[in-house]
């Protein structure tokens, strides 16, 4: 679904830097901004560090003139506003309108107001929602990098998410008979040490079995705890 993000008069280039990389993170690369304080504020060096490699989000950005410019094509507004106002588009958390906006065939903006001011009240009109962020009652200021952030993740996790990469390789699993060989040495280490009696074993193994059982045990892990009965063994035998 197509997806434009709006930023309103922004004043600071760090943050035009911060929501090109916010946008990257998330899969998306449409970022139209309408009367910046810096006209060459995608050139800035500051804009560029904190983009933090998101340089073709900003090589494909617009700066236009006016709202009207950077709402070319789009059929579903969202603006973002904090302040309650007595008119207007209903308000919504994100999870809850994005949800449903998924489901439809939308051209989607987000409008982002300056950091100072937020969006002027005739341009949340023009919007069919107003999307606010909950946050904590007693303090609900967000940086307007971070909301976007927050409304970039939102909406891709709405329109199906990316898979969670794997920081580790899957460790291979001990089999049942790694496992038996394992409890093998250790049923022979602990009555090395006296703490299990042959002739009268009690439930101590079993008890054991199924322990190891819950730990779902890797075969690295077998290779410690026959490290761990050897070394009881020899210890053991030590001291004879």
């Amino acid at each position: 679904m197509r997806t434009r993000f709006i930023l309103i008069e922004t004043s600071h280039a760090g943050n035009v830097g911060a929501a090109a990389r916010a946008l990257k993170v998330m899969g998306f690369d449409e970022l139209v901004l309408v009367r910046p304080r810096w006209p060459n504020v995608l050139r800035k060096d500051e804009t560029i560090q904190r983009a933090s490699g998101a340089n073709d989000v900003l090589a494909r950005a617009r700066v236009v003139d006016t709202l009207d410019e950077a709402l070319d094509g789009v059929t579903h507004l969202c603006a973002t506003a904090m302040t309650p106002r007595d008119f207007g588009p209903p308000t919504r958390s994100p999870r809850q309108h994005l949800t449903e906006l998924a489901r439809g065939d939308h051209s989607v903006a987000f409008l982002f107001g300056s950091e100072r001011f937020g969006m002027k009240n005739e341009d949340v009109y023009r919007c069919h929602v107003a999307l606010s962020i909950p946050t904590a009652p007693d303090f609900g200021s967000l940086n307007l990098g971070s909301a976007i952030q927050v409304i970039a993740y939102e909406w891709r996790q709405a329109l199906g998410g990316f898979p969670v990469q794997a920081a580790t390789q899957p460790a291979d699993k001990a089999d049942a008979q790694q496992v038996a060989g394992m409890l093998g040495h250790w049923e022979q280490a602990l009555t090395d040490i006296g703490f299990l009696d042959p002739a009268s074993p009690k439930k101590l193994m079993p008890r054991l079995n199924q322990l190891f059982n819950r730990a779902d045990l890797q075969q690295e892990e077998i290779h410690i705890l026959r490290g761990v009965a050897k070394a009881m063994t020899e210890a053991a035998r030590g001291k004879r």
